[in-house]
């Protein structure tokens, strides 16, 4: 399934920089056209002419060819890719990667890069388990990037352990399985809310919530990946997108979502209402600041309209609606009347009791609930390990009442 696809290789300054040659070679006899982005430190492990002339393409490792001035499009370069694959990953480059720090031609190529990215870790079985290098992991697992666990076994420092970069051959095949895995809502539109709203009290305050938008975006990213065409309707969050099957629409108040999921909903197969949207908002909203003052001030609410409750008063024969359910107590049964009242095909419920669930979480645990069959039960887990599980669970819904 590689045949045609357009590759990003990154090498970085690890002495397993020499199996990235094997790598490019495989790449190369599956049919894919891979172009190879170096850190400066790499090229002290493995030569570029080696490496152009396994790719037929020259190296990239600079912004400007030095004796031309020829500038080296990163942006370019992450619009190409249909995948791009760091191996070896260093310690230094996955740090940067983590944490945006765009110094070389490899970091900001990754952070322009539209296409999923593969990292395989090379390092010393210390480095490997020191918690900043775990750290750096788990945040890039976070962003949606795809860990490929080292082996374990003699390390260059003559000690046996875990950090040695997988071998090419299964670099290789977990690509190749990305590539030939199923989308079973290819074809699908899907709707998606994600994050907060915010209400105006004035031009300086508002009223709003602790979400995140991190499990509305996971949901979005695992549906696109599952081949639906996703409209996302994002609250004010500081999110991005990365999957080019999303049309992000930005709203801020609950109006202005509500207007946009029920004109998105429409055209929509799904609709996943993953948005923690405020109930009421202020009746009025002042033009100016409001000064403090010594008495009580009273603030008059007036209630959100219901979006869940509204798309599912338009519910069409065929077309599927997950609504989201965050409780705190008789977590269950008020999740049922949920799914009931506004008319859902199931609910995800998770319950801010639970250890490493609900906002400001990059992990999650819940429960789907729906109107047949049993509770499935999704342990805590990163949210979009979860996203991936809910999805797997709308199609199949959406196969079979077809």
């Amino acid at each position: 399934m590689l045949k045609g696809k357009h590759i990003i290789l990154g090498i970085t300054g690890s002495i397993a920089a020499y199996k990235a040659a094997y790598l490019l070679r495989l790449f190369i006899k599956q049919g894919a056209e891979v172009q190879v982005v170096m850190t400066p430190a790499g090229k002290e492990f493995i030569t570029p002419v080696t490496l152009s002339s396994l790719s037929g393409k020259p190296v990239v490792s600079e912004f400007f060819t030095a004796n031309t001035g020829e500038w080296h499009s990163h942006v370019d370069l992450g619009l190409w890719a249909d995948a791009m694959i760091v191996a070896p990953a260093t310690a230094s480059t996955i740090g940067k990667m983590a944490h945006g720090i765009a110094d070389n031609m490899l970091v900001t190529t990754y952070l322009s890069c539209k296409a999923p990215v593969f990292v395989a870790p090379a390092m010393d079985l210390d480095m490997y388990a020191h918690p900043s290098t775990r750290h750096n992991l788990e945040l890039l697992r976070s962003y949606g990037n795809h860990i490929i666990e080292p082996a374990t076994g003699e390390l260059a420092s003559h000690l046996t352990g875990k950090g040695r970069m997988e071998e090419p051959e299964q670099i290789v095949a977990v690509l190749d399985r990305f590539f030939d895995r199923p989308q079973p809502l290819a074809g699908k539109r899907v709707l998606v809310t994600a994050g907060p709203t915010y209400e105006k009290i004035d031009p300086v305050r508002f009223i709003g919530n602790y979400s995140s938008g991190k499990m509305g975006f996971a949901l979005a990213e695992a549906c696109a990946e599952a081949g639906a065409e996703v409209t996302l309707v994002a609250g004010p969050v500081s999110l991005t997108t990365s999957h080019a099957s999303i049309h992000r629409v930005d709203v801020e108040s609950a109006a202005e979502m509500y207007r946009a999921a029920v004109d998105a909903y429409d055209r929509a197969d799904a609709a996943i209402m993953c948005a923690a949207v405020a109930d009421y908002a202020p009746e009025t909203v002042s033009d100016v600041k409001l000064k403090r003052s010594g008495d009580e001030r009273v603030l008059r609410l007036k209630p959100n309209p219901d979006i869940a409750a509204e798309l599912g008063r338009r519910k069409r024969p065929g077309q599927c609606l997950v609504g989201f359910a965050l409780e705190t107590d008789d977590e269950e049964s008020n999740a049922r009347l949920k799914m009931e009242k506004k008319n859902l095909d199931f609910i995800v419920l998770n319950s801010l009791r639970d250890a490493g669930a609900g906002f400001r979480c990059d992990t999650n645990k819940v429960t789907v609930i729906g109107r047949e069959g049993e509770p499935v039960e999704i342990p805590c887990k990163l949210k979009t390990e979860v996203a991936a599980d809910i999805v797997d669970i709308l199609a199949r819904y959406l196969t079979d009442s077809h």
